[in-house]
C-alpha cells in the first residue's frame, strides 16, 4: 500500500508539493478549509470582474515550469501568460518616474532620463548580481537543517557576497547615486514584507531577477496558476477537499500521525502543513507537543508588514496606467518607520496597483477596469483599530491613486471589497495580519527559519512563505521541492 500523505492547505506551496508526491506515487490527500484552492494566491470575483486576492507579480517561472516537467507537464501549456514590457511603472513622489524593462538598452536609456550620471551603472548591477545569485542559488536550492549547515562549502563560497553588516539600500547606494534610482531597484523588499533599510543586502537579487528573467501575467491573473497547479495534482492521482478545516495535527510518541477535522481523524504516514505558519503552528499543534516554537517563542519573532487592500470594478478604462504600477512617498523612510516602528498609519503612503485589463480581457467586462490596490500598512497592533480606520483609510487610498491620474475613480467603482490586516487574521487566518510571513532579516533566515523537516516533530514538514527559503511564490515553490525532497527520503522513496 502507497505511503499516505495529507497536506494541509492547497496554498502554492502545498499544490506544487502534491504535485511532486502524487507523481512519486504516494497516496496524496489535500486539505483545504476555503470552497476554493489557492489560499493568498486565490481569485476574488464578483460582477464580472475578477482579482488576485494576494500576489500579482510572476517572476522567475523557472522553478515552477521545472516542477511541471519533472511531474511530465508543462507549465505554459497548462497555465498560459505573457511577459509584461514595460515590467511596471514607477513614480516618485520626489519627482520624476521609470517605465521599468527588462530589455537592457530600454532600460539603459530610462535611467539615463532620469539620471544621466547613473546609466551606466546598471550594467555592472546587472553582472555582479548575475554572480551573487548564481552562487548563491543551491543555498536558496537545500534544506537548512541546523547550525553546521553553516560549515558547507556553498555556504563558504557565498560568505564575500552575503555582505551582513550592510542593508539592500546601503548595497544599491554603491551602484546608484540617485536616491530614486536606489528605491528604484529596492522596493522589491516589500515583496518579502521589509524595508530596504533593514533587509539585508543578499536581497539584490530580486531586482536582478526581474531584470535578468522579465515579469509574467498568468492569463486569468496569479490564480490560474494555483488552479492549474491543482488540475494536474488531481489527474496524477492526489485528492483536493475543499470546506474541510484541519483543527489539530495529530502527534503520537513525537511523530505526525494525521489530523482532525470536523469529520473526525485522518491518519497519514507524514503530514505537510502549508498553512501560515504562525497560525498554524499556535492553533493546530497542541502545546504539549511544542518545546522550541511556543506561543511566546512565536511572538517573540519579527513579522512582515500588512496590506490594506481594495479590489474595485471600475466602469470604463484606465489606460492612464501601466498593468504595474507603483507609487513611491516622497518621504519614504519616514512610510517605512510609520509602518515598522511606530505602527502608525501614514498619511502619504506609498502604494502598488495593477491593472491587468492592459493585458487580459478575461480580468473585467468589456470597457471596464478591474484595479487591485495595495498599500504597505502595519501589521496587526494596538495601535490601530480597523474598525474605526477601515472607512477612512479607504478615502486616503482613493485620495493616493489620483496621484497616477486617477481623479474622478469614485464615482465609477461598480464592484468594491477592502481587506484590513484585521481581515487578513481573522478571516484569512494569517497570524498578526502579516501578509508576508516572518520577516526576513538575518536571524529569521536559513537555519534560523522554521525548518522543511519540521524539528517539533518527525513526520511533518513545512512549505510556504514561513520556511526556508522564505515567501513570494518562486522561493514557496522551491520549498515545496526541498519538503518533497526530505518526506522521499524519509519514507524510503527517495529516487
Amino acid at each position: 500500500m502507497s505511503n499516505r500523505v495529507i497536506i494541509i492547505g492547497a496554498g502554492p506551496g502545498g499544490l506544487a508539493t502534491a504535485m511532486l508526491l502524487a507523481k512519486a506515487g504516494l497516496d496524496v490527500t489535500v486539505l483545504e478549509k476555503e470552497p476554493r484552492v489557492g489560499g493568498r494566491t486565490s481569485p476574488i470575483e464578483g460582477g464580472g470582474y475578477r482579482f488576485d486576492l494576494g500576489p500579482t507579480f510572476f517572476l522567475y517561472p523557472q522553478i515552477l515550469e521545472e516542477i511541471f516537467a519533472a511531474v511530465g507537464r508543462d507549465l505554459r501549456r497548462e497555465v498560459p501568460m505573457k511577459k509584461l514590457d514595460p515590467q511596471y511603472r514607477l513614480v516618485f513622489g520626489a519627482g520624476g518616474e521609470l517605465l521599468c524593462s527588462s530589455d537592457v538598452e530600454r532600460m539603459v536609456a530610462e535611467i539615463a532620463r532620469l539620471a544621466p550620471q547613473d546609466a551606466p551603472q546598471f550594467r555592472r548591477f546587472m553582472a555582479e548580481n548575475r554572480v551573487k545569485l548564481e552562487k548563491f542559488a543551491p543555498c536558496l536550492q537545500s534544506p537548512w537543517l541546523g547550525w553546521t549547515s553553516l560549515l558547507q562549502p556553498r555556504l563558504l563560497g557565498v560568505l564575500p557576497f552575503l555582505k551582513p553588516w550592510k542593508s539592500l539600500h546601503a548595497e544599491l547606494a554603491g551602484y546608484f547615486r540617485d536616491p530614486r534610482l536606489q528605491l528604484a531597484f529596492t522596493f522589491q523588499s516589500k515583496y518579502l514584507g521589509m524595508s530596504p533599510f533593514q533587509c539585508p543586502s543578499l536581497f539584490s537579487i530580486l531586482s536582478f531577477l526581474e531584470y535578468e528573467h522579465g515579469i509574467f501575467h498568468p492569463i486569468g491573473g496569479c490564480n490560474a496558476l494555483t488552479r492549474g497547479m491543482a488540475r494536474v495534482a488531481a489527474e496524477l492521482g492526489a485528492s483536493i477537499r475543499l470546506n474541510e478545516t484541519v483543527t489539530e495535527i495529530l502527534v503520537e510518541n513525537r511523530r505526525a500521525v494525521g489530523v482532525r477535522t470536523a469529520a473526525g481523524e485522518l491518519r497519514a504516514d507524514a503530514v505537510v502543513v502549508n498553512a501560515d505558519f504562525g497560525h498554524a503552528v499556535t492553533k493546530l499543534l497542541p502545546p504539549q507537543h511544542r518545546r522550541k516554537w511556543t506561543d511566546d517563542a512565536v511572538a517573540g519573532k519579527r513579522f512582515s508588514c500588512s496590506t490594506f487592500m481594495l479590489y474595485l470594478g471600475i466602469e470604463g478604462r484606465c489606460d492612464q496606467l501601466q498593468h504595474h504600477n507603483i507609487y513611491v512617498a516622497a518621504d519614504y523612510r519616514r512610510n517605512l518607520d510609520e509602518i515598522e516602528n511606530q505602527h502608525i498609519l501614514t498619511e502619504d503612503p506609498s502604494f502598488y496597483v495593477e491593472n491587468p485589463g492592459r493585458t487580459d480581457e478575461t480580468m473585467a467586462p468589456a470597457g471596464h477596469s478591474a484595479l487591485y490596490v495595495l498599500v504597505p500598512v502595519s501589521h496587526q497592533h494596538p495601535n490601530i483599530d480597523w474598525t474605526r480606520e477601515r472607512a477612512r483609510y479607504r478615502q486616503v487610498a482613493l485620495r493616493q491613486l489620483a496621484k497616477l491620474g486617477l481623479t474622478d475613480l469614485e464615482k465609477r467603482i461598480r464592484f468594491e471589497r477592502i481587506v484590513t490586516p484585521a481581515d487578513w487574521e481573522g478571516k484569512v487566518a494569517v497570524y498578526r495580519g502579516a501578509t508576508f510571513n516572518l520577516a526576513h532579516n538575518l536571524g529569521q533566515m536559513l537555519h534560523l527559519r522554521p525548518g522543511n523537516r519540521f524539528e517539533e516533530a518527525g513526520r511533518l514538514y513545512l512549505v510556504g512563505g514561513g520556511t526556508h527559503p522564505g515567501s513570494g511564490l518562486p522561493v514557496i515553490f522551491e520549498s515545496a521541492r526541498i519538503s518533497a525532497r526530505l518526506l522521499l527520503e524519509d519514507l524510503g522513496q527517495a529516487t
